[in-house]
C-alpha cells in the first residue's frame, strides 16, 4: 500500500518554523498539473524551496509499461509541465531510473528533507510506492502521499459487510451518499527556488517520441497538457454536455468529453471536471444539462469502479476474475488477430475504429465494445490480445479501465455484461452510425456507397459497388468470419465451459 500520512491538509502541520525553510520534492507521475495537485499544494505550504522532479523508470512498471502512443502523449505533457513550473519559479528536473536511487541522489544532491507524491493504485506501482516511501524514512527523509487521483480512494468504499463491490450500481451509490469530493485546489501562487539547481535531462533526452514519426495524427486531435485539459473540458460544458445522454453513443459526432487521455495524465483532476459540471448545472438547470451532467458524472464514476475492482483484484490485468473463464477454448490465429489489428475485417464499423485508434491513439467508447467484442466473440481470441493491443495504441491507457473494459466485454469480470450478448457489426453501426459519416471518414474507400448499403458492403448490388468505385476482396476485403456463425459457435463454446461445471459465479456484493 502506499504511504499515507491521512488528509492533504495536515501535510504541512507536520513541520515547525524552525524547519520551514527546508527543500521539498515533489515527484511527479500522472499527475502532470499545477491546479488541483495536492502533493505540489502540501510541499509549497511547507515554505521552503520546491523541486519538481519526473523520473523516467518504465523497466519498474513491467509488464504494463507505457505503450508506444502514451510515451507520445507523456513527450508532450512533460513540456507543457516544464514551461508551465517555469512561469512559477521553478523548473522540471527530469532523472532516469531506478526511481528509489534517483531520488536518494536527488536528496544528496539539494539536501532535501522531505518528498511528496501523490498516490497510484496499480497493483505493482503501489507495492513499489511503499517500500520507496519505507527506505526514504529509513534514510531520515520525510515521505508523504495522499490522493490527488480519484474522487474517492478505492479502499475507502466498501459494502456493509466491509467487502470490495462488485456491481457498479450499488458501488456508485455508495459513492454518491458519501461526502461530496472537497474543492479542488488553486496553483501555488509562486514555486520557492533553491539556491541551485540540480542537474536535469531534457525530454528529448528520454526518447519518448518514434525515431519514425507516425504521430502525425494525434498531433492533429490533440493538445495535450493542463491548457489543452481545461480547453477540452470547457467545450464539452459548452455544449456537449446538454446532448451527452443521446450522443454519447454516436461516433459520428463529436458527443462526449474526450477528456479520457487528460486524465489519466492528471493533467486535469477528477475533482475539477467533478465540481465543474456540479457548478455548470447550478447556472442552468434545463432539464437537458441536469440529466447530461449526472450522466457524465455516472461515467466518471465507472472510471473510480475500475480502479476499486484492479485495488482489490490486482491479479485480473492478466486473469479473468470469474475462474471459469481461464477454461475458454480460445483461438490462436495470428492472422485473424493481424486482420483485427489494422482494421481489415471487412466488417466496416470494427474497421473504422481500428483506423481511428491507429491514426489518432483514441476511439470512441461504443466503438470500443464493438471491436472487443468482434474480437472476443466473433474471432474467438483471447481478450488479453485485445487488452496489450489497446494498451500500445491508446493515448488513454489505464491499467484499471483497460482492465474493466476488456473483461466486461468478454463477460469473466465483474459487472460484466453476459456472455452471451455478442454485438452485431452490422445493427451497431446502422443505430450509432445511420448515415455512415464515422465509417466514411476513417474508410474512404467505401466514401461512395449509399448509407443502405455502408454497413454491410458485401452484400450491396454489383452496380451500387460499381458506382462508388469498390471492389469486394481488393480494394476493400471481404468479411474474414460470417458473424451468424462466428455466433453461434463462440455461444457453443461458452456452452461447453458452462456443463463442465466451470461457471462458477464471482460471489457479488
Amino acid at each position: 500500500m502506499p504511504a499515507y500520512n491521512g488528509p492533504w491538509t495536515t501535510a504541512a502541520q507536520l513541520y515547525s518554523r524552525a524547519v520551514s525553510a527546508s527543500i521539498s520534492i515533489v515527484w511527479f507521475r500522472n499527475d502532470l498539473r499545477l491546479a488541483d495537485n495536492p502533493a505540489l499544494n502540501a510541499a509549497a505550504q511547507r515554505g521552503g524551496p520546491v523541486i519538481p522532479v519526473f523520473i523516467w523508470a518504465p523497466d519498474e512498471d513491467e509488464p504494463w509499461s507505457p505503450g508506444a502512443a502514451s510515451q507520445w502523449w507523456l513527450h508532450q505533457s512533460l513540456a507543457r509541465l516544464d514551461a508551465a513550473v517555469r512561469t512559477h519559479g521553478a523548473r522540471l528536473i527530469i532523472r532516469n531510473g531506478p526511481t528509489l536511487a534517483a531520488l536518494r541522489a536527488l536528496i544528496q544532491e539539494t539536501g532535501a528533507t522531505a518528498i511528496f507524491w501523490n498516490c497510484r493504485y496499480e497493483p505493482a506501482i503501489a507495492a513499489r510506492d511503499a517500500a520507496i516511501a519505507a527506505a526514504l524514512l529509513s534514510d531520515g527523509c520525510a515521505a508523504h502521499s495522499g490522493n490527488g487521483t480519484l474522487l474517492f480512494e478505492p479502499g475507502a468504499v466498501s459494502t456493509h459487510a466491509g467487502k470490495p463491490f462488485q456491481v457498479f450500481t450499488p458501488f456508485w451509490n455508495a459513492c454518491r451518499a458519501a461526502p461530496q469530493p472537497v474543492a479542488p485546489l488553486s496553483a501555488p501562487a509562486g514555486l520557492p527556488a533553491p539556491l541551485r539547481w540540480p542537474a536535469t535531462a531534457t525530454v528529448s533526452q528520454l526518447t519518448l517520441e518514434p525515431s519514425i514519426d507516425w504521430a502525425a495524427g494525434m498531433r492533429a486531435a490533440w493538445q495535450p497538457g493542463e491548457g489543452g485539459a481545461h480547453e477540452q473540458l470547457a467545450r464539452f460544458l459548452d455544449g456537449a454536455v446538454a446532448r451527452y445522454p443521446a450522443a454519447r453513443d454516436r461516433p459520428d459526432m463529436i458527443g462526449t468529453s474526450r477528456l479520457s487521455p487528460h486524465l489519466h495524465f492528471g493533467e486535469i483532476s477528477a475533482r475539477q471536471v467533478w465540481h465543474a459540471v456540479h457548478a455548470r448545472c447550478a447556472i442552468d438547470v434545463t432539464p437537458g444539462l441536469l440529466q447530461g451532467g449526472d450522466a457524465y458524472l455516472r461515467q466518471l464514476g465507472w472510471r473510480e469502479f475500475a480502479h476499486h475492482l484492479l485495488f482489490h483484484f490486482p491479479w485480473t490485468t492478466d486473469a479473468p476474475l470469474r475462474p471459469a473463464f481461464s477454461q475458454f477454448p480460445w483461438s490462436d490465429d495470428a492472422v485473424s488477430l493481424r486482420a483485427w489489428q489494422r482494421g481489415c475485417t471487412g466488417y466496416p464499423i470494427v474497421d473504422a475504429g481500428m483506423r481511428e485508434l491507429w491514426d489518432t491513439g483514441w476511439m470512441h467508447n461504443r466503438v470500443r465494445m464493438l471491436v472487443a467484442s468482434f474480437l472476443v466473440k466473433d474471432l474467438l481470441l483471447p481478450w488479453q490480445a485485445g487488452a496489450r493491443w489497446f494498451w500500445d495504441t491508446l493515448v488513454d491507457a489505464d491499467l484499471a479501465n483497460n482492465t474493466l473494459g476488456w473483461q466486461w466485454t468478454a463477460g469473466c469480470g465483474a459487472d460484466a455484461a453476459p456472455f452471451f450478448r455478442v454485438f452485431n457489426p452490422m445493427t451497431q453501426g446502422q443505430k450509432f452510425d445511420p448515415d455512415g459519416v464515422y465509417v466514411r471518414r476513417w474508410l474512404p474507400e467505401l466514401a461512395g456507397l449509399p448509407s443502405r448499403w455502408i454497413h454491410q458492403p458485401w452484400l450491396a448490388p454489383v452496380v451500387e459497388l460499381r458506382r462508388a468505385g469498390v471492389e469486394m476482396g481488393r480494394t476493400y476485403p471481404q468479411p474474414i468470419v460470417d458473424h451468424a456463425l462466428a455466433r453461434a459457435r463462440s455461444l457453443a463454446a461458452f456452452a461447453r465451459v458452462k456443463k463442465r461445471g466451470s461457471q462458477a459465479q464471482v460471489p457479488r456484493a
